[in-house]
């Protein structure tokens, strides 16, 4: 048994790896790896004369299945991503932004507080913080640009303030895939979660912007922002945003009388919201298609995360890695988790949390600490690694979407090492910590 799914792994890491070599997509050598490993299970099962155990080279019904798995979570995605890009081209981020700026410019400290909020919001909602970088980064990054923030720190800034807006409540797909896995409930990480994201937030803003004139030189921001369609207000931008959070209040404070709508239809209808109150004519199916366009990455990792997920349980890959996890001593767990997380989730980005988060989980339950709290810190850390090789979709994504032109190892991520060694190390302490923070999962 061991020795089977050793090799069933083996074959999975190869086909993985091979195709990264030659160029491909992450998503793309997932699959592969996915459907190498199913053939490699069903020949090592014919070389075994088990005709009783007899399985098809690729098992489709297993794939299919797979693709799936988190059907749900991708329509999160676009559905949220449709409303934030809605409310993108009604002029509601540049009015708030503009506000800000109008009114907070003689304090440096408000500005870079309510900056730091504008960021979390767009991947709180959605999940994702390609979504922040998208939506809010060029107008944030032209901000700090007229605050006298360099270059390097400025894509830093973005770069953490999307991590820190994925890993926010309410929207936290480690957390959501890794407890989907381990059958608990999505509930009671909204306020772990809110800690750990905006501490993070906040340190990362404050650390990289913190130091500067105090008075920003307003007629040059205005200048960087795009202007704001005329009948634009706060009442137009606040409304969609009240709807949508009283429909998700509702759900919880009349859960018998409220209808079950999903997260999915809320965001529909606080997106149909969005278009009556818009002061200016909005082109939805062209928005539509652009936001399909720009989440097509992330949906088909998605996809392919479920088939494989579905294969390495199919061949005792799955249950391989689980048990190597929950026989790993706790004090080693503690002392390289801050590492582990990150590396593994610029490997193989959100297949990290069912492959290594549901067997975490359930060792940490098993050790006595609050399965909640440790998996509120692990799904802050997780983020972390979107800066990383190979994929590195997020920091990618900031650094095109602002046009850098520094170093990306050397001047990048050398900026984001001690605001990210902060979110670890809190991260770490919430953890160890778990029992005694329980009542944050309450």
């Amino acid at each position: 048994m061991f020795a089977h799914s050793g090799l069933v792994l083996l074959v999975i890491c190869a086909a993985f790896f091979l195709p990264k070599v030659l160029k491909l997509s992450t998503e793309l050598s997932m699959l592969i790896a996915a459907i190498a490993g199913a053939a490699a299970h069903s020949i090592l099962i014919a070389v075994t004369d088990s005709p009783h155990d007899a399985v098809p080279l690729i098992p489709v019904r297993h794939i299919v299945e797979g693709a799936f798995t988190y059907f749900d979570v991708c329509l999160i995605f676009l559905t949220a991503t449709f409303f934030m890009a809605l409310l993108r081209e009604s002029g509601g981020v540049a009015f708030i932004v503009r506000k800000i700026v109008s009114t907070f410019h003689a304090r440096r400290t408000v500005c870079l507080l309510l900056l730091t909020f504008v960021l979390l919001i767009p991947g709180a909602l959605t999940g994702s913080g390609a979504t922040t970088v998208l939506t809010v980064g060029a107008l944030v990054g032209s901000v700090l640009s007229a605050m006298g923030v360099d270059e390097t720190r400025r894509i830093a800034i973005i770069f953490l303030g999307a991590a820190m807006s994925a890993a926010a409540p309410p929207i936290n797909l480690w957390a959501m895939m890794a407890a989907a896995g381990a059958n608990m409930p999505y509930v009671g990480f909204g306020k772990p979660l809110l800690v750990l994201s905006v501490s993070g937030a906040l340190f990362s803003m404050f650390w990289l912007a913190g130091r500067g004139e105090s008075k920003i030189d307003l007629k040059a921001v205005l200048a960087e922002l795009p202007e704001v369609e005329e009948g634009q207000s706060w009442l137009r931008v606040a409304l969609p945003f009240a709807l949508l959070l009283g429909l998700i209040l509702a759900g919880r404070i009349w859960p018998f009388s409220m209808p079950v709508l999903g997260l999915p239809l809320i965001f529909m209808i606080s997106s149909f919201l969005v278009v009556i109150l818009s002061p200016r004519r909005l082109n939805i199916w062209s928005i539509a298609c652009s936001t399909v366009h720009n989440l097509s990455t992330l949906v088909g990792i998605m996809i392919v995360v479920g088939i494989l997920i579905q294969v390495m349980a199919l061949s005792g890959v799955r249950g391989l890695i689980s048990l190597e996890v929950v026989t790993l001593p706790l004090g080693v767990l503690f002392a390289t988790l801050f590492i582990i997380l990150p590396l593994s989730e610029g490997l193989v980005q959100y297949a990290v949390a069912p492959l290594i988060g549901v067997p975490l989980i359930m060792l940490f339950n098993m050790r006595g600490l609050d399965p909640i709290i440790a998996l509120s810190a692990m799904s802050v850390i997780w983020p972390l690694g979107d800066c990383l090789p190979p994929t590195a979709v997020v920091g990618r994504a900031a650094v095109l979407e602002l046009d850098y032109r520094g170093r990306y190892y050397l001047d990048f991520v050398r900026a984001c090492l001690v605001p990210m060694a902060f979110i670890a190390l809190t991260g770490t302490l919430f953890l160890v910590f778990s029992t005694k923070l329980s009542f944050l999962g309450g």
